[in-house]
Formats: structure tokens, C-alpha cells, sequence
């Protein structure tokens, strides 16, 4: 028999919504994370969705299982695996998955390199995944076309069936640079109709990335003197034109050689007698001594 589709039955959704305390995971989001506006809308819509959803199995209306599975794609240092975390956190809190854990892998940790020894692999990892969160980082070293003789192909079948028989109790996150992505996903029809959750995440701006240094120098009780911002807009500007730009990760390396130099700075000078702004404060002389404002521009 039918249900009856409209009864007078009333839902609290602010009473819900409060329960499940995945506002908390939202503001963690905003606090921690510097701009990512079009990822932060796309959690707080896959969270509503889910929310949704399970006031409707409260409500015994069926529907089909959302599809949990996601691909998260962009460059090196965007917040991928931070957002993966709290991801983790609101499926948890939402009874998606028991523990809420996320475990990052690579290609290295699923494929073997010898007959027999990809399956051991893969199937270990996620017995340890299981009630989590998989997160796959540059998945598309799994499928190596060229190569016939390439174990990935084994591991991308095992977790095709784990990710459809077990879909309750595991969410998997493939992750990576977009173009390449997209490929991956082009090369396995099979793989691509089971992630239906799609998460861009776009590079930082220059100004973005001075908050982000100041709030790594905030958390480590260091700061920039009041000059030294435009001096590091402007190794910003330079380091995001060499190779192997990585973003917010390539800002925490530069924002560490900053501290070397700092130390040595002060060591240096001989000083018997420091203040505490001596030893907080990052000069602009500690970040031009970077081999990125060399004459040559050598990285």
C-alpha cells in the first residue's frame, strides 16, 4: 500500500539540526580555512542534503541511498585533505559512518609489484578504513594504461566492489589535479557513476595567502614586522610562477626558512641581551634573502 505522502506529522529541523552538532564541523571550516568559498558552500550542500535525508528515513520515507563517494580535485595545498577530515567528522555526526576516522593512501600503499600481492594490499587498507573515511590522494596513479602488465587495475576493482557492497559502512575520496582527474574518471565508466559528489577547490590568491602566512605565524606566536607584508605579496607573486607551486604548502615552507633565517639573524648580531619582539618578529630582510629575489631569479 501506498504511504500517505502529506500528514499533518511536524519535523523540528532546527531541533535536528542542533542534535547532529555539524554546525560546529561548519565553523571549524570557516575559522580554519582562508577563502575555498565555493568548497565551503558544497559541504554545507552535501550536509543539508543529508540531513534531509535522514529526516525522511525518520519519517519512513524511502528514497535511495545519497551518494556518499567524492572526488576532490585541485592543486597541491589547497585544503584538500583538511576539508576530507571534516567531511569525515560530519558523516559521523550524521550516522553515515560508525568512527568518523579519515585514513589518507596512495597508489604505493594499494598495489602490489608482484602477481598475488595487490589484493593482500588493498583489502588491508580498507578493513582499516572501514566506519571511515578512505582518502585516495592522486588516484590516478592507479591506472596506468601504457602498462598491461600494471597491478592498479586489480586494486580499482577491488574498491569498486567495496564502494557498491559496502557503501554503509565507507565513504571513498579520490583525490587530485583536476585535468588528470578527469581523465581517471574518463578511463573507468565504472568508477565515475560511483562518485557523484564533485568538489573543485581553486588555488589561492596572493592576498589570501598573506592570511594564511599570518595565521601560521599567529599559531606558532610569531609575526610580520610592518613592512614585511608587501615583501612577502611580493615572493608570493614570484614562487607562484616557478615549478612545483603548492599553494598554502609552499607558503608553510617559505614562512619556515623565514624562521631559520630569523635564528640566524639573531645569532649573528651578537646580541647577549633579546627582547621578546626580538624573538617573535620576522623581518623583511628575513624573507629577501630568499634565492627567489636573486638577480638570476634561481629557485
Amino acid at each position: 500500500m501506498t504511504p500517505n505522502l502529506i500528514d499533518d506529522t511536524l519535523v523540528n529541523l532546527q531541533e535536528e539540526y542542533d542534535q547532529t552538532q555539524i554546525q560546529e564541523v561548519l565553523d571549524e571550516l570557516d575559522q580554519e580555512l582562508i577563502g575555498l568559498v565555493p568548497v565551503k558552500t558544497r559541504i554545507k550542500e552535501i550536509a543539508a542534503l543529508l540531513l534531509i535525508d535522514r529526516l525522511r528515513k525518520n519519517l519512513n520515507l524511502s528514497a535511495g541511498n545519497p551518494g556518499l563517494h567524492m572526488s576532490f580535485t585541485g592543486s597541491p595545498g589547497t585544503g584538500k585533505t583538511t576539508v576530507a577530515m571534516k567531511m569525515a567528522d560530519i558523516l559521523n555526526r550524521l550516522e553515515y559512518i560508525r568512527k568518523g576516522h579519515l585514513m589518507t593512501v596512495t597508489r604505493d600503499d594499494l598495489v602490489g609489484q608482484y602477481i598475488g600481492h595487490t589484493a593482500p594490499k588493498t583489502k588491508e587498507v580498507l578493513k582499516q578504513a572501514m566506519g571511515g573515511v578512505l582518502f585516495i590522494d592522486e588516484a590516478y596513479y592507479l591506472y596506468k594504461a601504457d602498462n598491461e602488465r600494471d597491478y592498479g587495475a586489480e586494486a580499482i576493482e577491488i574498491l569498486l566492489q567495496v564502494m557498491e557492497n559496502q557503501r554503509d559502512d565507507i565513504v571513498v575520496i579520490f583525490a587530485g589535479y583536476k585535468d588528470r582527474m578527469d581523465k581517471f574518471y574518463e578511463s573507468n565508466p565504472g568508477l565515475s557513476s560511483r562518485v557523484t559528489n564533485h568538489v573543485d577547490f581553486p588555488d589561492y590568491s596572493e592576498q589570501e595567502l598573506l592570511q594564511i602566512a599570518k595565521l601560521m605565524l599567529e599559531e606558532q606566536q610569531y609575526r610580520f614586522a610592518s613592512d614585511a607584508d608587501n615583501v612577502l605579496l611580493d615572493y608570493t607573486k614570484r614562487r607562484m610562477q616557478q615549478p612545483h607551486f603548492a599553494n598554502a604548502r609552499s607558503i608553510r615552507n617559505a614562512i619556515d626558512r623565514a624562521r631559520m633565517r630569523q635564528a640566524n639573524r639573531i645569532f649573528a648580531s651578537g646580541n647577549k641581551i633579546l627582547t621578546k619582539a626580538d624573538l617573535v618578529t620576522i623581518k623583511p630582510e628575513d624573507i629577501l634573502k630568499s634565492r627567489l629575489f636573486e638577480i638570476n631569479n634561481d629557485t
